[in-house]
């Protein structure tokens, strides 16, 4: 233990310089839903266990975007300035990234947006909520020093297995949900992957399941979590879970193809100068005059 915190310090001390010059080149991943992406693993009696598997050690190519919108050494819990209400230990991310790092070697440096919350239903991810603004919010502050928005990782649901109508409405808010954000992003084409539920805080665990696995949009990919193992509380993914998630997610992102239109920086500053009911308008004609360019 006392050897792993040491190489923490060495990580921390040796990178604050890469970590500034390293920025500029990176790929972008938002991740966002409930608990299960904001980490749980490790957790019992929302005490966390501060075991952190190697899967999930510190890499000088991974970065996390901070509350406070500054990029820094990703370490676990990923989420620990985010979902705040409860304690986090262990989610999918830095597994996923240096899954990605070893089987793509054109990735980069990854830059990571943790947005997850706990006990947030699909409602409160809607736009115009709070919960929507600050993911925008915090993807657009990802691109400020440079990099491009490569997917968003998505693990959400359990809480929207309680009431009946909630399941049954869930397919369509979660897809009014992906196209808003790829609309606001102007990313038409972001690559999704999205976690198909374990476990669920209601009945309809099945029913959400279904909406989850029937989705059918360009560049969505679903991973399945069925059969991961769950900590006591029959609810939330176990550390070992997690490390698996993350490489299904990798795999996952692989098997997209590459974003027709990327959003960097530079597009940024160039395009929203023009109002967002301009630009709903005219997003087809958008579409046709941008995709190739």
């Amino acid at each position: 233990m006392l050897l792993l915190y040491l190489s923490y310090a060495i990580l921390w001390i040796s990178s604050a310089v890469p970590v500034v010059i390293a920025a500029a080149g990176k790929s972008i991943f938002i991740l966002a839903g409930q608990s299960n992406m904001s980490g749980r693993g490790g957790v019992v009696n929302d005490t966390w266990d501060n075991y952190i598997p190697p899967e999930s050690y510190p890499n000088l190519a991974i970065l996390r975007l901070s509350a406070d919108l500054n990029w820094q050494l990703a370490t676990e819990p990923l989420h620990r300035d985010i979902d705040t209400a409860k304690a986090c230990g262990v989610g999918p991310g830095m597994a996923f990234a240096s899954s990605l790092l070893g089987k793509d070697s054109t990735v980069g440096v990854v830059g990571l947006v943790p947005c997850a919350v706990g006990g947030t239903n699909i409602s409160q991810w809607a736009r115009g909520g709070e919960l929507y603004k600050q993911l925008i919010r915090r993807a657009e502050a990802a691109l400020e020093g440079g990099g491009t928005i490569r997917g968003l990782l998505w693990f959400q649901g359990e809480s929207d297995t309680v009431n009946r109508e909630d399941a049954e409405s869930y397919k369509t808010r979660l897809q009014n949900f992906y196209l808003h954000v790829r609309a606001d992003l102007l990313l038409p084409v972001l690559p999704i992957i999205q976690v198909a539920l374990a476990s669920g805080e209601g009945e309809y665990v099945e029913m959400v399941r279904e909406g989850q696995l029937g989705m059918d949009l360009v560049n969505l990919r679903t991973v399945d979590a069925k059969g991961l193992s769950l900590e006591p509380d029959g609810l939330h993914l176990t550390t070992p879970s997690q490390v698996s998630l993350g490489h299904m997610l990798a795999d996952a992102f692989l098997q997209t193809r590459p974003s027709a239109l990327a959003l960097t920086s530079g597009h940024v500053s160039r395009l929203t100068i023009f109002p967002k009911i301009l630009f709903s308008g005219l997003f087809a004609n958008f579409l046709g005059s941008r995709l190739f360019f």
